[in-house]
């Protein structure tokens, strides 16, 4: 599974940071960064949680 993350509707919540920290980061302004396009397998739960809490829906999870 591959990680889509849509910046520029990022709110900077940081509620993907805290659901998934090795995956995603905050630029200096809020923002959210991704960091691992395609994580590991034992890192989905995490992922698919910060997916579930983006006020934004900036998050997608795609299925190769």
């Amino acid at each position: 599974m591959r990680v889509e993350l849509e910046a520029d509707k990022c709110v900077a919540s940081g509620q993907c940071v805290l659901a998934a920290a090795d995956v995603f980061d905050q630029d200096d302004d809020g923002i959210a960064i991704l960091l691992e396009e395609q994580p590991a397998t034992g890192r989905l739960d995490d992922v698919r949680e910060a997916v579930a809490i983006c006020p934004a829906a900036a998050i997608r999870l795609v299925e190769r």
